[in-house]
């Protein structure tokens, strides 16, 4: 298929979803491989790839990267391998099931859609999306075509996180009416690039690697790893590790998102020529808890990664495992010194729990099952993630409508839950 002709192509399937029709889903038994390619061959993406290569059920089909350093690397992996630059070809192809994307965050959106659309199944690195429209359009597309999407949120399959979860709803440490996350260290004095240099290379596709962001020259601090700290591309650590810590807060809360979001922060210290926070508080606001966010990234002193504060004790998890501190109430006429529980250990192996999530998706694949951290979880979190950012952007307390989707009387917040996409992306423009 020519390139214009692959390009309308796409563009009527993603508007349209007529690619379903074209390629009906196959339906794999409980021992069948399931055949699967790589889109985004970066360090991320090629450290889960060889997890899910280590799955005997996996047959390897093909990678994909815009850089060829990368795809070589990623070719290697598995014998017999298609290399692409390009990922709409690998969509394309009629022989693939499953794709797993983790790509640089603004490169989630479109290929999830294109893929939900030819009915193939996605694991999709989180944030799930750069946007709030664009978690929208992709969790449409993946339910219109009944398609499994698990979000690497891989948190949500290590068991110690289950348990915790399951112990805290059963009213083990209380009522939770506050929940504390964050993410603290020292990157004084600022980050450098160190995969590439100052001239192009030039087996690096730079207009792809843009993409539907903005135009930019060539900044090689932009790429690889750095892109987190550009509005264009992602959203800090905020939808970094937020991405996986706000995400269990708001499992155990069962809402879809706060009822109002205040922060405040900006680069203060980095002089690296990012642009995300390098100090950021947030306070989401949900019907009877409060959420809060500290985000750090000029001084190492540990503060409370993720701790769920209850009446009666105190969770505190991390991927290693958690504990559960007592507490003894104190009335004004109770003297009282005895805990209202008994102190709590548990281990966890961080290790264990990606080598499940990934199980999960492809046990998921066959069965037809939703997955631990199915599109919709993925969106809602990325969704929580991004209203912290807007909050702190805009330096203001925003009320937030959970079933619209939009802000309560805020014209100009409103106006950062999408962006306009460059020629020639903007034909998959959220809501075009």
């Amino acid at each position: 298929m020519k390139s214009s002709s692959r390009r309308e192509f796409a563009k009527s399937a993603l508007l349209t979803g007529t690619v379903g029709a074209l390629n009906p889903l196959r339906v794999i038994g409980a021992n069948e491989r399931i055949n699967v390619a790589l889109i985004g061959c970066g360090d991320r993406g090629t450290a889960i790839w060889k997890k899910f290569l280590l799955n005997q059920d996996v047959n390897p089909v093909a990678v994909c990267d815009v850089y060829e350093k990368f795809l070589t690397r990623a070719a290697a992996t598995a014998p017999g391998l298609k290399t692409f630059r390009d990922f709409r070809q690998v969509i394309e192809r009629k022989d693939i099931d499953a794709v797993v994307i983790a790509t640089p965050d603004h490169w989630h959106a479109i290929p999830t859609i294109l893929a939900c659309n030819s009915m193939k199944d996605v694991y999709v690195e989180k944030p799930l999306s750069l946007t709030v429209a664009e978690g929208r359009q992709m969790l449409s597309a993946a339910r219109q075509h009944g398609r499994v999407v698990q979000t690497g949120s891989q948190q949500r399959s290590g068991p110690h996180y289950q348990k915790a979860i399951r112990i805290i709803q059963d009213g083990v440490i209380g009522p939770v009416h506050k929940i504390s996350a964050g993410f603290t260290r020292n990157a004084m004095p600022g980050f450098k690039p160190v995969e590439l240099g100052a001239e192009k290379p030039a087996d690096l596709d730079w207009e792809m690697w843009l993409g539907p962001a903005p135009y930019v020259p060539y900044d090689p601090f932009r790429c690889i790893y750095h892109f987190r700290w550009f509005w264009n591309y992602s959203g800090g650590q905020m939808t970094n590790w937020g991405a996986h810590n706000l995400d269990i807060a708001r499992w155990l809360l069962k809402a879809k998102g706060p009822r109002a979001v205040t922060s405040f922060g900006g680069r203060y210290e980095l002089k690296d020529g990012g642009q995300t926070p390098d100090v950021q508080e947030i306070i989401y606001q949900f019907d009877d808890c409060l959420v809060t966010w500290s985000g750090r990234e000029v001084n190492r002193l540990r503060d409370e990664y993720l701790v769920f504060h209850g009446t009666k004790g105190s969770l505190s998890i991390m991927r290693d495992g958690y504990t559960v501190s007592p507490e003894i109430w104190r009335g004004l006429k109770n003297r009282n010194t005895i805990p209202e529980m008994e102190a709590m250990e548990e281990k966890g192996d961080p290790r264990q729990m990606e080598d499940l999530h990934i199980r999960n998706f492809l046990d998921c694949v066959k069965s037809r099952q939703r997955p631990n951290a199915d599109i919709e979880d993925g969106h809602l979190t990325a969704t929580m993630c991004h209203l912290g950012n807007i909050a702190t952007r805009l330096g203001r307390t925003l009320r937030w409508d959970t079933e619209k989707e939009q802000f309560i009387g805020d014209r100009e917040a409103n106006s950062l839950l999408t962006y306009r996409y460059r020629k020639p992306w903007d034909r998959y423009q959220p809501g075009d």
